[in-house]
This record gives C-alpha cells, structure tokens and sequence, in this order.
C-alpha cells in the first residue's frame, strides 16, 4: 500500500478572517528573524481594497492562502491583473504575482505559482512577473537576492532560500534591482562643486526646498518632470497635476522639506530629488498597527530623533538638461543643509533598475556602495518562446 502523501489545500481570500490570516503568514514566517520588519496592516489591505486601489475599477487581483495538512498556513499569494502594467518594448499580456510567502518546500511553492498562472490563462494572459506590487514601482517589487538586513519602508523584505523557489519553477531575471548606501558626511566628488560653480553663476537657475504651504505648485513641478523625463520608460505612462497632488498630500504627515529638492531654469522645473525618512525605523515598533496612538508616537520618534536615515526614492531631470550637471548643483545645494542640521547620518537610494546605466552611474559617482539586490523575475506560459529581458534605456 502507498502511504498517504501530505495534502496541501489551496484556499481563495474572500472573507476578513482570511485577510487577516493572509497577513498573519509574513508575519509568522519571519518570527525568528531579528531583520524583519511588520508592514502596517493597512498598507497591504488596501492595495486589494476598492475604495482605497482604483486600479481595481479596471483591473482585477486575487488572493490565495495555502494550507498544510496539519492546519497551518504555510504560504500566500496574490495576483493582479493591472491594464496600465507595460514595459518598454513589451508586447506580451502580462499579470503580476506579490506579496509570495512561502515555507522552504518547492512543491509548495509550485502549487501557489501554478494557482496563479492557471488564473491568468483563464483571462488570457501570456506571462507573469514578480513579485510586483499591484500599484506603483515604489513600493512591494522586486526579490531579495542579496543585502538580507533590515528593509527599507514600503520594501519586500524575504529569506534567501526563495529565489530558489522562483528559479527551479521556471521564472527567468527580466531585470536586477540596485540599492545603495551613503553616509551623509561623505565629501562629494570634486566634479559635483565644479558643475555647482559653473550653476551657480547663472542668475536664472537656483534650487529650493519644498515648501509645505505650497505643496500643490510642487505637486505640479514633479508631475512636469516625471512626463518628459520617465513616462517613456514607463511604457507612455503619464502622471496627472492631479494624481501628483494626491500623491504629495499623502506624504504630507511624513515630509521632511530639508530632504526634498526642486531646482528651477527660469522658474521653470528641470530636476528634483525627493526623499523621504526611512519609516521603517519607526514602524519596526508598532507590530502593523497605525492608529491613532501609532500616529502620535510616529510624531514623537520623528521628532526625537529615532529616525536617523533616509530614503531617496524620485531622481529625475527633465531630457534637454540631461547630462549638463544641473543634478549635481541640486545635490550640493542640498547637501548643505543636510550635512549642516546632523538629523541624519545615512542615506540610502531605492532601487534602480540595471536597465537603466545612467541612474547606475550617478550612484556610483556620488561614491554610494551597493547595499541590496533584489531582483523582478518572468515566467513566460509558453516556453518554447525566446526569454527577452528588460531592454536597456540610453
């Protein structure tokens, strides 16, 4: 006789209950690892609910838990099918797969990928990219394949055994994702002062901080900014004044006008850096929740200096200023500040894609070290179809 093979069970997420348990999975995988960080419970319910994720109006996305025979929920899955996902030169319909938890068992795995695919073919989809957030690039994308420390706020954070999970199903690299470490008194390069001098002279170009009262003509500023410099590599995708003035709204309760950077051309906006505090510093001590005891202590360690990095997170510069230095007299300008005030000592850039060697040079000019890699991967449904990766952008 063949003994009985363990059962896993597959269970879609329809109720609270199981939303709850689909954010109880993260959490008690990593129990044990002193490096993890609790997201804020919130912040990952959201992407799936209506009235908070407007890509729902036109996409769709499901979740799945899966359970052990014994009862326990052994790993998760989500996957989203988002209209407004492309990539430059793509032609394939493409889902995305996140927020992928799983124990260290590759059947198990493979039961939640293959859950997902088997959803996407239903709806004709011809691969399937992850782990990527259903939303925006800033948050929740990429895998992480190497810097296993403490995650950045809003970052994927994964033990190094699930990149095997990924590869030994099928998925392929589509591109790497680089982080990197600063320390906030470092010395610029020379060429940063020599380019800041040559800016410095010219009467019609001058940087300025973000200024709270006005945060709409900011707003604005960036959303011209990101459509002439990014919407190409975005696949067209352009960001409304409108959707920018949510946006900064939403950062309101966190910004830190010393950190974030316009620099003007005639008063018209040709670069910006914007950062923000690394909040995860802050958020490790609230076990998910935000309410409105967490609002207040956030205000406290904020203020009390219990957040002492942060996180450059938009680097942009319009096309026809590209490559004229007008970044590095921004980035002195702001240096000033930051360096004089001593509120932090280490800054550490988001990901930056390696299809994107220009960025990749200005970090490594500014004297950054790589600090993590993670890494988006692909999954092509056809596999007798050439595996393409992400092209380079010049």
């Amino acid at each position: 006789m063949i003994p009985n093979r363990p059962i896993m069970q597959i269970i879609e997420v329809t109720t609270p209950i199981l939303e709850k348990k689909f954010i109880e999975v993260n959490v008690h995988l990593y129990a044990n690892d002193p490096n993890y960080i609790r997201p804020l419970n919130h912040e990952i319910l959201d992407i799936f609910d209506k009235r908070k994720n407007k890509l729902l109006n036109n996409g769709n996305a499901k979740r799945w838990l899966l359970k052990d025979e014994a009862g326990e929920y052994i790993g998760r899955i989500a996957a989203f099918l988002n209209p407004h996902y492309t990539n430059k030169g793509d032609t394939l319909k493409t889902g995305g797969i996140g927020f992928f938890d799983c124990i260290n068992n590759q059947q198990a795995a493979i039961l939640l990928f293959d859950t997902a695919k088997n959803w996407f073919e239903e709806l004709g989809v011809e691969a399937m990219d992850g782990p990527i957030n259903f939303g925006e690039r800033d948050k929740w994308w990429g895998l992480l394949i190497d810097g296993f420390h403490s995650p950045l706020y809003g970052m994927n954070y994964n033990a190094p055994y699930y990149q095997k999970l990924f590869e030994q199903y099928g998925f392929k690299t589509f591109y790497n994702q680089f982080c990197w470490h600063l320390r906030v008194d470092t010395r610029l390069p020379e060429k940063f002062y020599a380019a800041h001098q040559k800016h410095c002279d010219n009467k019609d170009i001058h940087a300025e901080r973000v200024n709270r009262r006005h945060l709409d003509k900011y707003a604005r500023d960036f959303s011209h900014i990101y459509n002439r410099a990014w919407a190409q590599h975005e696949g067209n995708k352009q960001i409304s004044p409108e959707k920018a003035i949510g946006l900064f709204n939403k950062m309101k309760p966190i910004l830190d006008r010393d950190i974030m950077w316009f620099t003007y051309h005639k008063n018209e906006p040709v670069a910006v850096w914007l950062n923000i505090p690394d909040l995860n510093q802050i958020f490790r001590h609230f076990n998910g929740k935000f309410s409105v005891l967490e609002k207040i202590k956030l205000l406290w360690y904020r203020y009390t200096g219990k957040c002492n990095r942060f996180v450059g997170i938009v680097y942009g510069i319009v096309p026809e200023w590209q490559g004229s230095g007008i970044d590095y007299y921004m980035i002195v300008e702001a240096s000033k500040i930051i360096q004089s005030k001593n509120k932090y000592t280490e800054l550490e850039l988001q990901w930056q894609g390696d299809f994107n060697p220009k960025m990749l040079a200005i970090s490594k000019q500014l004297g950054c070290s790589q600090s993590r890699k993670l890494a988006t991967f692909r999954y092509l449904f056809d596999q007798s179809k050439v595996f393409e990766r992400h092209p380079m952008l010049h």
